[in-house]
């Protein structure tokens, strides 16, 4: 049959080709022209490829066949563009990227076929986007909506949750009107096997198109899934006018089966090797989103990229941050020690905002961004083991049970209500309240189901109201009533009897009170009295007594008694002494001090005054 296709191709005057040259998957092909990239060609054997560069002399054919191909096989070309199976009965099945059934369950009859390659919608055909898209994760959609129609980038390290919380948002999707298309691109068969058992064990199988191309497949085939699950998800949006979520998981293996195709095929590499066009073929996948004015239909894409050891500031993190709407950051630390989905919130920020939010919700992220703030700061004083005050102590129970909030499994989705419910219950709760958070969850749902339809969003609303204190009043565990602590105890009214027992005592009591109170004031005088003497006879002791201490006087460099004879000053450390010129008959100055001393007192062995040969009687006489 391949052959006879073959045959009427080239009966008809298709431009027909020569291979010269195999290496792996790509062709050189000798002829061809004119002819257009992206462009069908059928090999001789039956295989087929597309047309990836055009060159003056030859072109090269990216080989999608697992056949070998041979030097000197004949070409034809069949298709100008490369196209798409797509239809409606591939909702709920898992295909390969050329369309062909993986999950057992039979062939699938296709509706039509779509451009791989299609161009994304014009500036003019598209209008703003006003209707939020549920993930059914608290954390998102009330601090970093969704819109239908946004590009929303995840970004994180490996291993901190991107793939379950991509998977936990396609699992919410079973309660809305949205069509999703999981593409996995580079992916081991356990992830494949690990994401078809969590849609199917939480019924979102069935409104879900699961696209897989492993790590075993050819780069070519790697290189072509995005682009498949963009023109699938095109068609519903496009064609049938519904509304579709499209998951590129993940863009990284994309980006490396690119480089690997580009380089083999001799194009000069750029940054991290990566070909010149690496931004626009991203730009390319990620454009093929919003909403369109004909049919008001919206397509949503949410590309997941790998940050290396958390860096968000590498060339493709970078790359994506730039062509989309914002972006969801996860954080290993965050992963590791407060919640999960480890969102960030200091680093994730979506630019359409709250698109489509009531007011309640509005205030309710204002008030979460300021409940973790305060958080924040008040685990930083806790951690220095001070006592915190009343305040701190009531903003870091709150942070905690947010977080505890916050914390979500797989296949644990909540709706707008719902999250409405439990973030007012937990930002607003009153210091020494204390809630069972996993009771809250589980009652929520129920009193959720209570709040009318009437609801305008507006606290304000009776039904939200009695929806919100029931569930409160479920799941609080400790109350501290502000009012009957502030207020002082209250006793029982004492009876007739009591009153004139009363009585009695205060008549009896106020007269040996006041006796008691007299000799009080009688001794209190006489101690003060006796004291103020004891002050005057010390300040008259120590105004009149001769007695002084003698100083103790600390002799040092500093404090030397120049006065005295035989000192000598030493100078300082660093400092500079003149030299001093000393007379020659003084060769010793200590020494000629010591004899002027001795000049200016008589020495007791010298005789007195009197006339020679005296006694010393006389002498003295």
């Amino acid at each position: 049959m391949a052959s006879t296709q073959f045959d009427k191709l080239v009966a008809s005057g298709k431009q027909v080709g020569e291979v010269i040259a195999v290496d792996h998957f790509l062709i050189r092909v000798r002829g061809l022209q004119p002819i257009n990239t992206h462009a069908v060609v059928l090999f001789e054997d039956g295989s087929k490829g597309y047309v990836h560069h055009v060159y003056e002399d030859y072109v090269v054919v990216l080989h999608l066949g697992a056949k070998t191909v041979t030097i000197g096989m004949v070409v034809v070309l069949q298709h100008d563009k490369l196209v798409a199976r797509v239809g409606k009965n591939y909702v709920g099945r898992v295909i390969s990227v050329l369309g062909e059934p993986l999950d057992g369950k039979g062939p699938i009859e296709p509706d039509g076929t779509w451009p791989i390659f299609h161009t994304a919608p014009m500036l003019y055909e598209r209008c703003l986007l006003d209707t939020p898209l549920e993930t059914g994760i608290t954390t998102l959609d009330i601090m970093y909506s969704l819109a239908r129609g946004q590009r929303m980038a995840l970004l994180g390290d490996g291993k901190s949750g991107k793939s379950s919380l991509a998977t936990q948002i396609a699992i919410n999707q079973r309660s809305t009107d949205i069509t999703t298309v999981y593409v996995l691109i580079g992916k081991r068969r356990a992830d494949l096997i690990e994401l078809i058992d969590r849609l199917e064990n939480n019924g979102a199988m069935e409104k879900t198109i699961v696209i897989a191309a492993t790590m075993f497949e050819s780069l070519v085939l790697n290189y072509l899934a995005p682009y498949m699950a963009a023109a699938m998800g095109e068609y519903f949006w496009q064609q049938l006018g519904q509304d579709t979520l499209v998951i590129y998981d993940d863009l990284t293996s994309h980006a490396m089966a690119y480089r690997e195709i580009s380089l083999l095929a001799g194009v000069s590499p750029g940054r991290d090797s990566y070909p010149g066009d690496m931004f626009y073929t991203h730009s390319s996948l990620v454009e093929r989103a919003g909403k369109l004015e004909r049919n008001k239909a919206t397509q949503t894409i949410l590309p997941i990229v790998y940050a290396p050891g958390g860096d968000i500031t590498a060339y493709l993190p970078t790359n994506v941050m730039s062509m989309t709407d914002g972006q969801w950051i996860l954080d290993m630390e965050v992963f590791r020690e407060i919640m999960r989905p480890a969102v960030s919130t200091g680093l994730s920020v979506t630019r359409v905002g709250g698109a489509g939010h009531n007011k309640r919700q509005k205030a309710l992220a204002v008030q979460t961004s300021k409940a973790l703030a305060a958080y924040k700061q008040a685990e930083e004083y806790a951690h220095f083991g001070s006592e915190l005050s009343d305040e701190s102590a009531a903003d870091l129970e709150r942070g905690k049970n947010l977080y505890k909030l916050f914390n979500q499994v797989v296949g644990e989705t909540y709706s707008f209500m719902e999250q409405q419910l439990l973030l007012d219950i937990v930002v607003n709760m009153s210091p020494g309240e204390s809630f069972d958070m996993e009771a809250m969850k589980k009652a929520v749902k129920d009193h959720a189901a209570q709040v009318g339809e009437d609801d305008d969003g507006s606290d304000e609303s009776k039904t939200y109201i009695a929806a919100r204190d029931a569930l409160k009043a479920k799941s609080l565990v400790q109350k501290v009533d502000e009012d009957t602590a502030a207020a002082p105890p209250q006793t029982t009214p004492p009876s007739d009897e009591d009153k004139a027992k009363a009585e009695t005592d205060k008549q009896s009591g106020g007269e040996s009170k006041s006796a008691d109170d007299g000799k009080k004031d009688t001794d209190a005088k006489s101690d003060k009295d006796e004291d103020k003497s004891k002050e005057e006879k010390k300040e008259h002791k120590k105004k009149f007594s001769f007695k002084h201490k003698k100083k103790e006087e600390t002799e040092d460099h500093n404090h030397k008694d120049t006065k005295k004879p035989g000192t000598v000053l030493e100078p300082e450390e660093g400092v500079i002494v003149p030299e001093t010129k000393v007379d020659a008959d003084i060769e010793d100055p200590n020494k000629a001090l010591a004899e002027k001393k001795a000049e200016e007192t008589p020495s007791e062995e010298k005789q007195p005054e009197g006339k020679p040969g005296d006694t010393k009687e006389e002498q003295k006489s």
